[in-house]
């Protein structure tokens, strides 16, 4: 990879080189990557894209870095972080959303013009690319169930949209996860509402949220997605783990869904702790737990 020759073709676009991507996640954990860019519009994450495919380097996308752990050893190639692509637009029902656009402001922006349908994602901390991607969900709600149609960049450098039924969301799961794609901008139906009541459902949700959650410490969000029939919290406290610390990574005393970041953890001592956590569980219940969690990234 050369660098001169990077920064000379891509000039409009800000780039950083060898950046460690603890900067950037919540759990401010994660190694180096080789160069991260940062589009401000479409037109720049296609030749962004098409920048990548002419000259062989792998490149993949980064919306908020909040429901994601960065291995220690980094990533080569481009990570593509959308966080300056955050346009929020209304038309009457429909809020027309940016992908780096966070989830909570565009909870607000529906507020402020009295729709009701997104009040459940008004303290989910990802970028709406992310949400959609993963049909982010809290409290009830899901993305699907306000999730009109969603733009996104093909690898081949065309742009298609997909509609609700097209995306065949299931929980934490969209049709995109299977595809080397981008979303870049997604439209979302809601319905009219009263300010008042809208406001009152968003300040009992946070609430609740900061009531059990550990928003005090770093994390990557909910680690493992809900096995049938089971509550992952309680597993995690009945096999006797909660509070337990993997190096700098503690298994929450406020929530055992959580991992936090109490001592300068590495991504190691996450990937390590789920890995002890995901053995125990199935050891003592013969219960599975899945990562919602993305890992990405390689070993140092």
């Amino acid at each position: 990879m050369n660098k001169i020759e990077m920064m000379n073709e891509l000039t409009d676009i800000t780039l950083l080189f060898d950046e460690p991507l603890m900067n950037f996640t919540f759990t401010k954990t994660g190694g180096p990557v080789d160069v991260l860019a940062f589009p401000k519009s479409k037109a720049e994450v296609a030749t962004l894209v098409e920048y990548c495919k002419s000259h062989e380097i792998p490149w993949l996308v980064l919306g908020n870095a909040s429901n994601l752990i960065v291995r220690d050893g980094g990533i080569r190639g481009m990570v593509i972080m959308l966080e300056n692509m955050k346009q929020i637009s209304v038309s009457k029902n429909q809020i027309i959303v940016e992908a780096g656009a966070k989830l909570i402001d565009t909870t607000y922006v529906a507020l402020e013009h009295d729709l009701t349908g997104f009040e459940f994602a008004c303290g989910i901390p990802g970028s709406i690319g992310g949400a959609v991607y993963m049909n982010a969900g809290a409290y009830g709600g899901e993305i699907k169930d306000v999730f009109t149609s969603v733009d996104v960049l093909l690898e081949d450098g065309t742009i298609q949209t997909f509609t609700n039924e097209e995306m065949a969301f299931s929980y934490r799961h969209s049709a995109i996860q299977d595809m080397h794609c981008i979303v870049l901008e997604a439209t979302f139906s809601l319905s009219e509402g009263e300010n008042s009541v809208i406001k009152d459902q968003m300040v009992e949700l946070t609430a609740l949220r900061e009531s059990k959650q550990p928003l005090e410490y770093p994390s990557c969000g909910s680690v493992f997605k809900r096995p049938e029939g089971h509550f992952t919290g309680k597993l995690i406290q009945d096999a006797g783990l909660q509070g337990l610390q993997w190096g700098g990574a503690q298994i929450s005393e406020k929530h055992a869904g959580f991992i936090v970041n109490i001592d300068h953890a590495t991504a190691t001592d996450y990937v390590e702790l789920i890995a002890h956590i995901q053995q125990v569980i199935k050891e003592k219940f013969d219960v599975v737990l899945e990562t919602e969690v993305r890992i990405i990234g390689e070993e140092r």
